[in-house]
Parts: structure tokens; C-alpha cells; sequence
């Protein structure tokens, strides 16, 4: 009796543990198709801006140092902005970004700081007592560019002060609900994009090109940070959505797996209190 005790009491506690997940990918599904739309309708803006930035930087201005920030120089430290999840049960998501970056870093011989944006990611980094030059957590599920502008601020002036001389920018693209790839892109210096020729307009800029180009490079840092961090969001909750998915039906099949189990003990506990009053008659009847 006490083992069918025992299974009663797993298959309440597993009944109570699916109960949790399926309610936790109902939330993530909801999230997902929001943070989905908002990632999937900054890519035509990144490419927009690209497209004029490769425009502006083509042009030739006499006498004119380029701007700090297209300006390339001998790498003597790299700077990582390291973009991840604030909470975890979204499968190996954050594993996987951690993995990126960590190879990275181990792949190079000049020293690597890293920016970090989530907690998950920043855990990961302390634990292997890597350089921290800032951190950024707490941005929610619908940040704002107003947010990002400190991450911005921190990387373009490490760069134009010749602190670093390289950043990358990683974090996980969102391909479809299902798959969701951990990409690393070069942030700074800014290369621009080549354009092809049927897409080369000719653009009149006021008051002057260079103008225009100076304050259009500190813009595209922050909406590459803020559309990587869109990106990051939309492929968290398609991760955490489909890691709840399967946490649920695993759940669902242990609770099978226990039932059976818990009929099978039932029954033979019936069978073994049938064949004892069986027994205990055939002897009194002996008597």
C-alpha cells in the first residue's frame, strides 16, 4: 500500500508540475507574437539606413578626416556586447549564446571586455571571471530605444576614445518559432554595405553629406543594438514557448507512465488481500 501511495502522490505532483508549464507556454505565446512582429518590422529600417550609410561613406570629402567610427585601426582590444535573456526555461537558448561567445573569446590573442545585456548571459561571464566593462539588465519584454541609448552611449564612446578597437554584437536571430540562431556581427568600426546597382540612388543631402553622416553613424550603432535586442526577445519566447511545449508533453507521457504503474500495483495489491481471504477461508474450513 505505502508504494501506492507513493505513485498516487508523483502523479499529483507531476499532474501539478504540467499544469505550470502549459500555462507558462500559453504566456510565452502571447509574448512571442508581439515581440515577433516588433523584430521582424525593424529589419526593413536596418536595411534602409545601411543602404544610405554605404551611400554617405562612398562619397569622397577632400581634406577630411572619415569619422571616428568608420575609422579602422591596429586591434589591441576587443569589446563584445553580449545580448541574452534575463530568465531561463527557454531550452538551450542561453547555453548556446554562451557557447558563441566563450569560443570567441578563447579563439582570440589581444584582450576581450564584454557588455553585457541579461542576466543569463552575465551569470555565464562572472562565473568564468571574464572583464565586465558594464552591465544592463531589467529591460522587460517591450524595451524602447530610450533604453538602449546608454548601451549605445558606453560602446561608441570606448570606441571613439580609442579604449577599443573592435566591438562585436551578439545575439540570437530569429529565424522561426522553431529555430532560433546565435549570430555575431561586427558592430564597430561600421562597414558599410555594398550596394548593388539597380538599388543605388542618387540622394541630395542637407546641409552636407559629412553632416548628415555624422549624425546618422551614432543612430545606426543604437538601432543595430535595439534591433538585436528585438531580435533576442522575439527568439527567446519562440524558445521558451517550445521548450514549455515539450516540457508539458513530457509530463503528459510520465503521467501515463505512472497511472500504468499505479494500476498495476492496485491490482496486485486486490489480487494479494483475495488470495489471503481465500486462503483464510480454505483453513477455517479445514478445521
Amino acid at each position: 500500500m505505502a508504494n501506492i501511495r507513493l505513485i498516487r502522490r508523483r502523479i499529483r505532483g507531476v499532474q501539478s508540475t504540467a499544469k505550470i508549464t502549459r500555462a507558462m507556454e500559453m504566456i510565452a505565446t502571447s509574448k512571442m507574437r508581439r515581440a515577433q512582429e516588433a523584430g521582424v518590422a525593424g529589419r526593413p529600417y536596418d536595411q534602409k539606413i545601411r543602404q544610405v550609410i554605404a551611400d554617405l561613406a562612398a562619397l569622397r570629402y577632400s581634406g577630411e578626416m572619415p569619422h571616428p567610427l568608420l575609422q579602422r585601426r591596429p586591434v589591441k582590444k576587443i569589446a563584445i556586447i553580449h545580448i541574452s535573456p534575463d530568465r531561463g526555461l527557454c531550452g538551450g537558448l542561453n547555453a548556446n549564446l554562451n557557447r558563441k561567445t566563450g569560443s570567441f573569446i578563447l579563439g582570440q590573442d589581444k584582450p576581450v571586455t564584454l557588455v553585457g545585456v541579461g542576466r543569463k548571459g552575465l551569470d555565464f561571464m562572472r562565473r568564468y571571471g571574464r572583464e565586465l566593462r558594464a552591465e544592463f539588465t531589467g529591460l522587460g519584454d517591450r524595451p524602447t530605444l530610450f533604453d538602449v541609448l546608454p548601451i549605445a552611449r558606453v560602446v561608441n564612446d570606448d570606441y571613439c576614445s580609442g579604449h577599443v578597437d573592435e566591438v562585436y554584437l551578439v545575439y540570437a536571430k530569429f529565424v522561426s518559432t522553431m529555430v532560433q540562431t546565435p549570430v555575431m556581427e561586427k558592430l564597430l568600426p561600421i562597414e558599410p554595405a555594398m550596394v548593388a546597382p539597380a538599388q543605388n540612388v542618387e540622394y541630395i543631402y542637407e546641409p552636407a553629406p559629412q553632416s548628415v553622416l555624422g549624425a546618422l553613424l551614432p543612430r545606426f550603432v543604437e538601432m543595430e543594438i535595439y534591433h538585436a535586442i528585438l531580435e533576442s526577445i522575439a527568439s527567446e519566447q519562440s524558445a521558451r514557448m517550445v521548450a514549455m511545449r515539450n516540457a508539458t508533453e513530457n509530463a503528459n507521457e510520465l503521467i501515463q507512465h505512472l497511472t500504468l504503474l499505479y494500476n498495476k500495483a492496485r491490482q496486485e495489491a486486490i489480487t494479494t488481500e483475495l488470495l489471503d481471504i481465500t486462503g483464510a477461508t480454505a483453513a477455517l474450513q479445514q478445521k
